[in-house]
């Protein structure tokens, strides 16, 4: 059966990969049939028809997926009244077991436009014709149908305003369930949480990227790059238990910290652990036994990324003084440059991630180099990318990246010497994302502007 799915206007690229998430983790499948060839375009709409084989999994959807604003049961569409008229009278099997005694109201928005009250009576009053014999209840109806009109963003064609009924399209059908995971966004706001940080991941998209990695009750997530955890709080509250990692220790065990955050959520239980290490010198002794990875890589921005070990003294330079016998040794750290830690980071999850599992991080790049290999680089035998995501900043943006296990096979932990395996295989491939620091802070310009 088809439904009408009406999407918040963001993150469009991010709205397939979470709906193909939500029901991979249910067990079913959605159809995109009449998208077969412009599901790029698609999702820039607000508005998708698309199969479902049970009226419960719109409902599973509707309560998981944080972009779905609310889901229909699809009776028409139509570029005019006359066109949606004609094909909801061909459906009326659907609708017509409503017309007894079955109290009902109508919904009329229009996307890009506001509708007046008075057209919006003459578009009620146009489906008289349905000859619904129930009672009309405003507050509390068994059945609400809802007209949808989409105008095109901005001005109209002639450079005017958009005039009333001038739609590209308009929807019909009767409403199934809103959307109830959006208000999770005011849950997790990071404005009301009693720890964050300067590199606190946004509500919207720590709840996507958990979402992402398909967490749920009993499965086992990791995130390398903790921070202030901001994705391991949306992981939490989808029932995973969480184990967190950071170089920097002092962000998870400070007064207010993650643990008081966590609490403030009530998933302090699903905490697992937090430990201070360089993921390039972890403790894992063994592997396959994570579900998913999920961590935001710091790119330089705000926080850049260390690794241990010590940068090269240039020799006019005076060296580095010697401590004390008395004084704590605190190891020396050197950058971590972005190409090398990503690539180091999908090594890392084939070797921690069960069969199936899944590894979901930010990837920053330059819009004007992006290519498609950017990715394929940092991919290796046995990972798989399922999702590619833009948030576009302009002159650049970060990829959501979904990278998954399929292979079965037991592998070795990665020696995280990326850079020397690189020359030895011969790749001089340069993706966009390599120095991406020192682009950011040059602006974006090209060697010839520099």
């Amino acid at each position: 059966m088809e439904y009408l799915f009406v999407f918040a206007q963001s993150h469009e690229e991010f709205r397939v990969p979470e709906l193909l998430s939500i029901s991979e983790l249910h067990g079913f499948t959605i159809g995109f049939d009449r998208y077969a060839n412009v599901l790029d375009k698609a999702v820039k709409r607000p508005f998708m028809i698309l199969m479902l084989d049970e009226e419960e999994h719109a409902h599973i959807l509707a309560q998981r997926c944080i972009l779905i604003k609310s889901v229909h049961e699809f009776y028409a569409e139509g570029a005019s009244y006359e066109a949606l008229h004609e094909q909801n009278s061909q459906a009326r099997p659907q609708w017509e077991r409503y017309i007894p005694d079955t109290s009902f109201k109508f919904h009329v928005l229009g996307y890009n436009f506001t509708i007046s009250q008075r057209r919006q009576r003459q578009i009620i009053e146009s489906f008289a014709y349905m000859d619904f014999l129930g009672k009309i209840d405003m507050k509390n109806p068994e059945v609400t149908l809802a007209v949808f009109e989409e105008y095109e963003s901005g001005r109209a064609p002639d450079g005017g305003l958009h005039k009333d009924g001038e739609f590209t399209q308009v929807y019909f059908g009767r409403l199934v369930v809103d959307g109830t995971a959006r208000s999770l966004m005011g849950t997790f706001d990071v404005k009301k949480r009693q720890y964050f940080g300067n590199t606190s991941m946004e509500a919207e998209i720590s709840l996507l990227m958990a979402n992402q990695t398909l967490a749920s009750p009993g499965k086992l997530v990791y995130d390398p790059f903790i921070g202030t955890g901001s994705m391991a709080y949306t992981t939490a509250y989808f029932g995973a238990f969480v184990y967190g990692s950071d170089i920097d220790g002092r962000q998870m065990h400070k007064n207010p910290g993650i643990l008081r955050a966590a609490a403030q959520y009530g998933v302090a239980s699903r905490i697992m652990d937090l430990c201070t290490f360089d993921v390039t010198n972890h403790p894992w002794r063994c592997g396959s036994f994570f579900d998913a990875i999920i961590t935001d890589p710091p790119y330089g921005v705000r926080a850049g990324a260390k690794r241990l070990g010590r940068k090269k003294v240039r020799e006019d330079r005076p060296q580095p003084a010697i401590p004390r016998p008395d004084e704590p040794y605190i190891p020396p750290t050197k950058p971590y440059e972005l190409s090398q830690l990503v690539t180091d980071l999908v090594l890392l999850a084939r070797y921690l991630l069960r069969p199936g599992g899944r590894l979901v991080f930010f990837l920053p790049t330059v819009s004007d180099e992006y290519a498609p290999p950017d990715i394929h680089t940092v991919l290796c035998e046995g990972m798989e990318v399922v999702a590619n995501s833009l948030q576009d900043f302009g002159s650049w943006g970060r990829r959501l990246i979904t990278v998954k296990k399929t292979a079965h096979a037991e592998y070795l932990s990665p020696s995280f010497d990326s850079v020397r395996e690189a020359g030895e295989s011969g790749d001089t491939y340069v993706p966009a994302h390599k120095d991406f620091r020192e682009k950011y802070f040059q602006g974006f310009k090209k060697d010839s502007e520099r």
